[in-house]
């Protein structure tokens, strides 16, 4: 028995690839199983290899897997792409309706299975996601009755007839794959009950609402776009409102607008529309309104790989706009990790009343994981140096709205306070908001403006796991390599620290510093071509000289054993030396 399996199901999409994962994936979360699933699609609505692998553990994952159990085969392409990733006991389950060739070099186990057949006897070929997964049930052995209830689920409101269709195909696989001795591959049973499970989308979509936020402006863009059709299917019950804008220039200046009114509203995109949004980012920043974007990167530049893994933003992220501006980058570890830090970032956002960027990833954002429980009572609002009462002034003088404060926080209003009159402009301003080109009051209020995030901290601006108080090699990342980086430590026979940066502006150099200092080496693994998070690392720490760039930008995500053989690479070079 095992105590995990990686499993996959591949095809062209738009024949039901991502709804076989899902009942697949879903069945086994119910049962208390941990999973860690990724999508590999083509940036058209049907057409091209799509797969999605999902690993199924006893215990907690956070990484795709390196290799593969069980390939369920819908076409010849998925083979020929895929099949690389089989393991030695691996097996290959194909359907028979395209007459499957074993690649020449594939010694595994290969085995046609009339997917399309049996179900067109059933009714339709459609049904032929279900014979695949009853035939992986029986594989794996869980019984078909948590699969059945699944079905009841989503066919119930079509009828006992397609729900009684639906369960034989699910019989008609597992039957046929239990006349066959392949029980390697079961799973041993899940101690746990059943967990979320969910997309990071829906992690930072909740994490978005319970932080208080009750507007939504975007425009629709991969992988961003699920945050939208959430906050459309949630808002609306809760007194929000979403908006679908013309453009992303037009989601960002409203939901500043928004925000200006008083409500906690925020916009989502991804690479390309955040080059549209850098001005109104410095609208943001110069007007001190509070306004959270949250970036979920993906292959670029322009169209780039729209479906395809990346961490290329991060430089424009921190220095995209024009002219200075406080501004404050995050980047959550994990799912799990996304709920938390997007709530923080709307109380952030108005306690220093600056733009405050969420970074994401296509894997992080559009990957779906286990994730546990949540506690809902760690999320407090603080709404910063929000002004409800207003003293009357005698000489009828504007509210100062932007007064030079020792924090660098000025007192904030919205319209409708008494007498919190006060003037907004994109210009240079005094402290009652009048443009002012004086030279005197713009080093005054720029001063003020940078000020206020010279000593941001948020509560844990990075993960730092010390195993060894003096390490041969840190591995540094942020973002969705957490889980590879760790897996692959795990397996290291020598002193490996890990540090994940969550807060990347303004940066925790401390923190960093500490910990490069106990390293004699460092990697830094990320997904972009110029060692983007490397360089902002050297130019905080001036520790160039220990730093070694490992960077992935074919647009899919690192594997555990890549990082671990970088890092016995870098401990075998340091060990010569």
């Amino acid at each position: 028995m095992k105590s995990q399996i990686s499993w996959k199901v591949g095809g062209q999409q738009g024949e039901g690839i991502e709804s076989t994962g899902e009942m697949f994936s879903t069945a086994l979360n119910r049962l208390g199983y941990y999973l860690y699933g990724y999508r590999h699609f083509s940036s058209r609505i049907k057409g091209g290899h799509t797969n999605n692998k999902i690993r199924v553990s006893t215990s907690r994952v956070h990484s795709i897997s390196d290799d593969l159990d069980i390939l369920v085969a819908f076409d010849q392409e998925t083979i020929d792409v895929n099949y690389h990733e089989m393991n030695e006991t691996g097996i290959i389950l194909a359907d028979s309706k395209f007459d499957p060739e074993k690649p020449e070099d594939y010694e595994g186990k290969f085995f046609p299975i009339a997917f399309t057949e049996i179900a067109k006897e059933l009714g339709t070929a459609l049904m032929k996601n279900m014979v695949a997964i009853g035939a992986s049930a029986s594989l794996i052995g869980v019984d078909l009755k948590h699969f059945e209830v699944l079905v009841d689920d989503i066919f119930g409101k079509k009828g006992e007839k397609i729900c009684a269709l639906n369960k034989q195909a699910l019989h008609a696989g597992f039957d046929l794959m239990e006349q066959e001795d392949f029980h390697t591959f079961t799973l041993n049973p899940s101690t746990e009950e059943g967990h979320l499970f969910m997309i990071g989308n829906d992690a930072i979509s909740l994490g978005a609402i319970t932080g208080g936020a009750r507007f939504m402006a975007a425009y629709p863009i991969t992988p961003a776009s699920e945050i939208m059709e959430y906050m459309i299917d949630k808002l609306p019950d809760l007194g929000g409102t979403v908006i679908q804008t013309e453009d992303e220039i037009a989601a960002a200046v409203m939901a500043i607008g928004v925000n200006y009114g008083g409500v906690r509203a925020f916009t989502a995109s991804a690479g390309p529309g955040l080059s549209l949004m850098m001005e109104a980012i410095g609208l943001s920043g110069m007007t001190e309104q509070p306004f959270v974007v949250i970036n979920t990167m993906r292959g670029g530049p322009s169209t780039g790989l729209p479906t395809k893994q990346e961490q290329s933003d991060l430089m424009q992220m921190i220095y995209g706009t024009h002219g200075d501006i406080p501004k404050i980058v995050l980047a959550p570890t994990t799912a799990e990790d996304a709920f938390y830090l997007t709530a923080e970032a709307f109380n952030l956002a108005e306690q220093y009343q600056c733009p405050v960027i969420l970074l994401s990833d296509l894997q992080l954002s559009m990957g779906k994981h286990t994730v546990p429980h949540l506690d809902f009572n760690r999320i407090k609002i603080d709404r910063g140096n929000l002004i409800t009462e207003v003293e009357p002034r005698e000489d009828k003088s504007y509210f100062k709205r932007y007064e030079v404060t020792e924090s660098g926080v000025s007192p904030r209003v919205i319209p409708g306070v008494k007498n919190g009159i006060h003037h907004v402009t994109g210009v240079e301003h005094t402290e009652e908001g009048k443009p002012s080109e004086s030279p005197v009051n713009r080093a005054k209020q720029m001063e003020k403006r940078m000020r206020k995030i010279e000593q941001l901290k948020i509560s844990e601006p990075v993960d730092y796991k010390e195993n060894h108080a003096e390490a041969d090699v840190l591995v540094i990342g942020y973002l969705s390599t957490y889980g590879a980086i760790d897996e692959a430590i795990e397996r290291i026979d020598g002193q490996v620290n890990h540090l994940h940066i969550k807060q990347l502006h303004p940066f925790p150099t401390d923190e960093v510093q500490d910990a490069i200092n106990k390293a004699k080496k460092v990697i830094v693994a990320e997904h972009n071509y110029a060692g983007q998070l490397s360089s902002i690392i050297k130019m905080n720490t001036m520790h160039e000289g220990k730093i070694t760039n490992f960077t992935k930008y074919d647009g899919t995500p690192f594997l555990p054993k890549e990082i671990e053989a970088k890092i016995n690479e870098v401990i075998e070079v340091k060990e010569r030396i």
